[in-house]
């Protein structure tokens, strides 16, 4: 049974991030929406079957790390097929956190080029490379940052009219104590950021005067946060800039976002 209550159901996002190493494949089938499961190491990969039912009632994309062994189309591609029939790939530089020297050493344009040769119907994530991503055409897959809705205007103000897709965690409270320990020290880490904090300042709950100002005001930039009305505004806002889909990750946990 799909969980259709809560939170979530009210805010207008249309599919949900999960990350593998945190929650079980298994409870994204009780949301009411479709998934992208975020690649967090080959150690983390979920079974290819769990996958296949998951994308039986909804649409599912996994994200593809171009440079990552098993999914370099220049070298060791043996984990390309892994991702099974009826499953959408997101094609993403990868995060050096789940890279080795070696594969971040890896040149990511022509494995653009060459992993949307192989499959025409694959996104492309923006983050950091994103004239890359935008010459490799997709869907352009963006983090929610503090441009990204003038970023929209702009874009389709220019005439593309290509599919727009962002991701944001999400945390659907109006408490800021519970904002600030989920995405506080996520929003620090920007640049813009964490050089108006003050130095050796706390980015959760127990942030006080400057750095708490500084930290409130970014999550609302960085993250879909405050009560669902909130989040759901934020989401339309989003909209109407020219985005296609809007993708949440619950930063709390899967059964805050559903409560």
């Amino acid at each position: 049974m799909m969980l259709r209550e809560g939170a979530l159901a009210t805010t207008g996002i249309d599919a949900v991030a999960i990350k593998p190493a945190e929650t079980d494949l298994s409870r994204a089938a009780a949301l009411d929406h479709d998934v992208i499961v975020d690649y967090e190491g080959v150690e983390h990969l979920p079974d290819a079957d769990a996958l296949a039912d998951l994308a039986s009632d909804r649409s599912v994309r996994v994200t593809v790390p171009v440079r990552a062994d098993g999914f370099d189309l220049f070298g060791d591609d043996g984990r390309w097929d892994w991702v099974p029939e009826g499953v959408g790939r997101i094609l993403v530089a990868g995060h050096p956190a789940y890279l080795t020297e070696t594969e971040q050493s890896r040149a990511v344009a022509p494995r653009f080029g060459a992993a949307r040769e192989r499959d025409p119907e694959a996104w492309v994530g923006t983050e950091n490379i994103e004239r890359m991503a935008l010459a490799a055409g997709g869907t352009q897959f963006e983090l929610l940052g503090r441009s990204t809705e003038r970023d929209f205007h702009g874009l389709r103000a220019a005439g593309f009219s290509g599919s727009l897709a962002v991701y944001a965690p999400t945390v659907v409270t109006d408490d800021e104590d519970a904002i600030l320990d989920a995405v506080g020290a996520y929003a620090a880490r920007r640049k813009p950021v964490r050089e108006a904090l003050p130095d050796g300042a706390p980015t959760d709950a127990t942030a006080e005067g400057r750095a708490r100002e500084v930290l409130a005001r970014a999550v609302e930039d960085y993250a879909l946060v405050g009560d669902a009305a909130t989040v759901a505004r934020r989401v339309e806002a989003l909209r109407e800039a020219g985005a296609d889909t809007v993708v949440g990750y619950p930063a709390r946990g899967i059964d805050a976002l559903t409560r």
